[in-house]
This record gives structure tokens, sequence and C-alpha cells, in this order.
């Protein structure tokens, strides 16, 4: 082999290297990536079916109800617009409680998400950043709808 060829397949092995090398990173990461998500965006059918996801909002007011197990543990997480309801089985963290801010992971089965991990905030001010866009975008939407004149079937006479 001349020392043209040879450096040749040198360049073309390390590419084929590099290439693999790269197809595994992505390969990971696609498995690993949990995308969040807000109940207005699953409700609407945005979040991926059968793949771990992660939902965030509120813990609504008056939806935690706990099973006889003691583990098992339903409630709802809003954004104020939308709600879904969660079922988790496990210890929940210190922090939790409702109207909190929550961010559940796991995946969606039948309406129901079936949360694998709950996290809580960690102090009185905290809330993700996407959450926080969330309930703000939702309270606008309240507002708004709330705001809106329905108008009257016959016009009203002042006297």
């Amino acid at each position: 082999m001349k020392a043209r060829q040879k450096r040749f397949l040198f360049i073309a092995v390390g590419l084929a290297a590099v290439g693999l090398a790269v197809a595994l990173v992505l390969n990971a990461l696609d498995k690993n990536v949990s995308l969040y998500f807000t109940p207005t965006q699953i409700f609407n059918n945005e979040a991926p079916q059968g793949r771990s996801f992660r939902i965030g909002g509120l813990v609504e007011e008056g939806s935690v109800k706990r099973e006889a197990d003691g583990l098992t543990v339903n409630f709802v997480i809003t954004d104020r617009h939308k709600s879904i309801p969660v079922i988790y089985k496990g210890i929940l963290p210190d922090l939790f409680k409702e109207g909190k801010g929550v961010v559940a992971q796991g995946k969606m089965e039948a309406g129901l998400m079936r949360a694998d991990e709950v996290l809580a905030k960690h102090d009185e001010n905290y809330m993700p950043p996407e959450a926080a866009d969330a309930l703000q975008k939702a309270e606008i939407a309240n507002a708004a709808s709330a705001s809106a004149v329905v108008p009257a079937s016959a016009p009203a006479v002042i006297k």
C-alpha cells in the first residue's frame, strides 16, 4: 500500500469512529432527556405518548388523597387553566403541599399521569421558570375570558 492510501484509510477509519461516537451520544441523550410540559400543553395533546416527561404547576387545593397503603397519593396539578390528575407511589418531599409548586416526572396513561418522581419547590419564592410562565399565561387567558362581553339579546333601555 502506498503512503497516500494508508493516509486515506486512516482518515476514513477516524471519521467512522467519530461518527459512531456521535451516534451513541445522541442516542443516549434522546433516551435520557426529559421534556417539560404544562397541564394546558398536555390537555392539547402536545406531550409525547408512551414516553416519560415532566409536568409542572401547582398542586390543586383539596385534591390530595392518600390511599390506605400509606404510599400511594393521588393529586391534581394545575396551571390555573387546565388540570391533570397524577398518581404517585412513594414518599413525597417534605415541602409537598396543596397550593404550592411541584414538578412530577412520569408517563401519561388514559388521561392520568403515573409519576415516578415528584419534586417540590425548595423555598417559598421558587418555581420552575416554565411553570411560572405557564401560570402567568393561564391567568391572562382566564382574565380575558372573564372580561369578554356577552351581548344582550335586546338592547337595554335607559329612562
